[in-house]
C-alpha cells in the first residue's frame, strides 16, 4: 500500500513503498550487523503461525518534531493484534519495529507474554525503514530527521494516536490504558530511551539484548565472537585471516573470485563481508540477524532481523577446524561456508557491502544505507579488530569506517558518540523501571547494561547458544520459533528463570500503574498476570 503526503508536505515527501528487501542481519536486527536488514520477509516469516497478523494500518507521522515552523508529514505503518485484549481496560503493549522493514507482529514469546496480561499488541515502522519512507530520494540531506530523538518522539505521538483510537472504539474518553514498551538491539535501546525520556507514557520497558552504550571502537565484539567460537574454531578463523591478508598484499584478487566477490573492489569491504559472515555464525551460537555490525545486529522478528544475524557455529566451525587437522586448504573451506550458508541460505547480499552500493538513493534499495547512517551520525559501533587476538583483519579499524562514512555521504557526518551517551546515560542510564536481558553468547551484551540495580534489573541468559534476544526469540533465532520456544535452547531452564523475571516486573509495574490512577481495570489475582510462566 502506497500513501502520499498531507496537505502542506512537498511532492519529495511522497511515502513510497518499500519492496521487500534481502536485509539479512543489521549491521543490525534487529538488523543489518546492528546491522544489517534482514532477509527477506518471505525466507521465513510467510510460513503459517509466524505472525500474528500481517494486516496494514497507516497514521500521519510529523516529519520534524524539533521545529514547531516545519509542518511536513508522511505516512507511518503500524500493526495491532486486539485477540488477546482484555477490552476495554486491558494493557497495551508497543513493540519497537527497529532498522528493517516491518513486516508484521510475530508470534513470539512477546505474544505468550501479551496473552498473560490481556494485552493489545501494537507495532509501528520506524521513520525510512519499510514503507514508512518520508521522502522518495534519500540522499544525505533528506536524511537528517532520521535519528533516534526523532523516532522517539514518533513513538510518544503514535501512543498518544493510538490511544485516542481506542477510546474512540469504545466510545469513551480521557481514559488512559496501561501501557508497556518492547524492543529488542536497536530497539531494545529505543524502548529504554523511551521510558527515560517519556516515563509518563508507559508503566515501563523491555530491553532484549538493548544497545544502549554508543561506541566508537567496538573492540568486544570481536572478542566475544573469538570467545564464543571455542578455541579451536577461533584459530582456524585467525588463519583464514592472516592467509587472505597475505593474498590481497600480494595483489592476487583471485581469492574475491572465490568467495564470489569480485565486484568489492575496495579490500576492507571484503574483509568486512568475511567477518559478518563468521560472526553470524559464531554469535548466537544459533543464528539471528540485521539489523546489527553495524552489519550484524539482531533481533525479534519485527525485530525480525535479528532472527537472522546468527547462525549455527557447526555449520562454520566443523569444516574449518576438520580442514585445519588434515591439512586441508582453510580458505576454500572458508569460502564454501560464506558461498552456501551465508550468502545461499541467509540470503547475505555481497553487493550491499559494496561503498557505492550504499551510495543508492532509491528507497527500495537503501535499506542498508539508513542503518550506516545510523551508525555514521549517532552510534557508530564500529566492529574494529583488537590489537590483539583478533579474529577479523586488523584492516577493519577505526580509519576504515571513518573513511567509509565520508565516501557514502560527504563531509559532516561524524558519529559524536560522547554526545549520544550523554544524552541517554549510556550503561550509567538513569531511567526506571526498565528490565534488561541479554544472551550469554551474544556480542552485541557488550554495549548494554549487564550491571543490575533495583530500579534497572538486569539479567544474563546463561547457555552455550543464547545469543541476541534470546529471551523474545528463543533458540535458534531462526527459522523464528513460535511462542518463543525455549526447548532447542542448550539450558531452557536459564531462559525460563530470565523469563519469569521479566514477567514479575511487567506484572508489579502494571500493578504500581494501576495503584496510580492509570486506568480502572479490575486485578485479577494478586496482580496482572492470568496464565502460568
Amino acid at each position: 500500500m502506497g500513501a502520499g503526503t498531507t496537505a502542506g508536505a512537498t511532492s519529495r515527501l511522497a511515502v513510497v513503498p518499500l519492496l521487500l528487501l534481502p536485509l539479512l542481519l543489521a549491521r543490525g536486527a534487529e538488523a543489518v550487523s546492528l546491522w544489517r536488514p534482514p532477509p527477506e520477509a518471505g525466507l521465513l516469516g510467510s510460513a503459517p503461525g509466524r505472525f500474528l497478523t500481517q494486516e496494514e494500518h497507516w497514521m500521519s507521522q510529523t516529519l520534524d518534531h524539533f521545529s514547531p515552523t516545519d509542518h511536513r508529514q508522511f505516512k507511518q505503518r503500524y500493526y495491532e493484534f486486539l485477540d488477546y485484549h482484555r477490552a476495554p481496560n486491558g494493557p497495551v503493549f508497543l513493540n519497537i519495529c527497529g532498522e528493517a522493514s516491518c513486516t508484521g507482529i510475530s508470534n513470539n514469546y512477546l505474544a505468550v507474554m501479551a496473552k498473560k496480561f490481556g494485552a493489545a499488541l501494537v507495532s509501528p515502522e520506524h521513520r525510512y525503514y519499510g514503507k514508512s519512507s518520508p521522502f522518495e530520494d534519500l540522499t544525505t540531506e533528506n536524511l537528517r530527521f532520521l535519528s533516534s530523538k526523532q523516532a522517539l518522539s514518533d513513538l510518544a505521538v503514535f501512543r498518544q494516536y493510538y490511544q485516542e483510537t481506542l477510546n474512540a472504539k469504545y466510545n469513551r474518553s480521557g481514559v488512559d490504558n496501561s501501557w508497556f514498551v518492547f524492543g529488542g538491539s536497536y530497539s531494545g535501546a529505543l524502548s529504554a530511551w523511551f521510558r527515560l525520556k517519556f516515563p509518563h507514557l508507559t508503566c515501563g520497558s523491555l530491553a532484549s539484548s538493548g544497545v544502549v552504550l554508543a561506541v566508537y571502537n567496538f573492540t568486544d565484539f570481536d572478542k566475544q565472537i573469538g570467545e564464543s567460537a571455542g578455541p579451536e574454531c577461533k584459530e582456524a578463523l585467525q588463519e583464514v585471516t592472516r592467509l587472505v591478508d597475505g593474498q590481497l598484499q600480494s595483489g592476487h584478487n583471485s581469492v574475491k573470485e572465490l568467495f564470489g566477490a569480485k565486484l568489492l573492489e575496495n579490500d576492507g569491504d571484503f574483509l568486512y563481508l568475511l567477518a559478518d559472515a563468521a560472526a553470524i555464525a559464531v554469535c548466537l551460537m544459533l543464528i539471528f540477524a540485521t539489523v546489527l555490525s553495524i552489519r550484524n545486529d539482531c533481533c525479534v522478528e519485527n525485530l525480525y532481523h535479528l532472527q537472522f544475524q546468527y547462525g549455527n557455529p557447526d555449520v562454520l566451525c566443523s569444516p574449518l577446524v576438520e580442514a585445519k587437522k588434515n591439512g586441508t586448504d582453510l580458505v576454500e573451506a572458508f569460502a564454501h561456508y560464506v558461498n552456501d550458508y551465508y550468502v545461499g541460505t541467509f540470503r547475505a547480499s555481497v553487493a550491499s557491502y559494496d561503498q557505492n552500493y550504499l551510495k543508492n538513493t532509491t528507497p527500495a534499495e537503501s535499506s542498508y544505507r539508513l542503518w550506516w547512517y545510523q551508525v555514521c551520525s549517532e552510534v557508530a559501533y564500529f566492529q574494529v579488530a583488537p590489537k590483539n587476538d583478533s579474529v577479523r583483519s586488523a584492516k577493519i579499524d577505526t580509519r576504515y569506517h571513518l573513511d567509509l562514512c565520508k565516501n557514502v555521504f560527504g563531509e559532516g557526518v561524524y558519529p559524536d558518540v560522547s554526545m549520544t551517551n550523554l544524552y541517554y546515560g549510556g550503561t550509567r542510564i538513569a531511567g526506571s523501571k526498565i528490565v534488561f536481558a541479554n544472551g550469554s553468547q551474544d556480542p552485541w551484551r557488550h554495549a548494554s547494561k549487564q550491571k543490575s540495580s533495583e530500579e534497572l534489573p538486569s539479567y544474563l541468559i546463561e547457555c552455550s547458544n543464547c545469543g541476541h534476544c534470546t529471551d523474545i526469540s528463543g533458540c535458534p533465532q531462526a527459522p523464528s520459533n513460535i511462542g518463543g520456544d525455549s526447548s532447542k535452547c542448550s539450558s531452557p531452564e536459564a531462559v525460563n528463570k530470565v523469563r519469569k523475571q521479566i514477567v514479575d516486573h511487567i506484572d508489579l509495574w502494571l500493578s504500581e500503574c494501576q495503584d496510580q490512577g492509570r486506568d480502572t481495570v479490575t486485578k485479577q489475582g494478586s496482580r496482572w498476570s492470568i496464565a502460568t510462566y
